[in-house]
């Protein structure tokens, strides 16, 4: 389905969210998303949270996690 949002978790690296979503500050402020799809962060050392910059590499980040295989979210109310 082209709504369908898929988040893949990167092994040591980012989530990879790809459909349609938008991203909202808690203050409800819409982030810019290009082309259906948002790298984020999750080591902490972003500069540009919550996007990733790639600080993950330098940080020698270790997501301690066999990343599974891409997850549909599931949109029930």
């Amino acid at each position: 389905m082209a709504d369908d949002v898929v988040i893949t978790v990167r092994n040591n690296g980012p989530y990879h969210i790809k459909g349609s979503f938008r991203i909202v500050t808690q203050n409800g402020r819409e982030l810019p998303v290009e082309e259906g799809q948002a790298w984020l962060c999750r080591c902490g050392h972003s500069l540009n949270k919550p996007f990733c910059d790639g600080s993950h590499k330098r940080a020698e980040f270790d997501s301690d996690l066999d990343a599974p295989p891409t997850v549909e979210a599931d949109r029930s109310p």
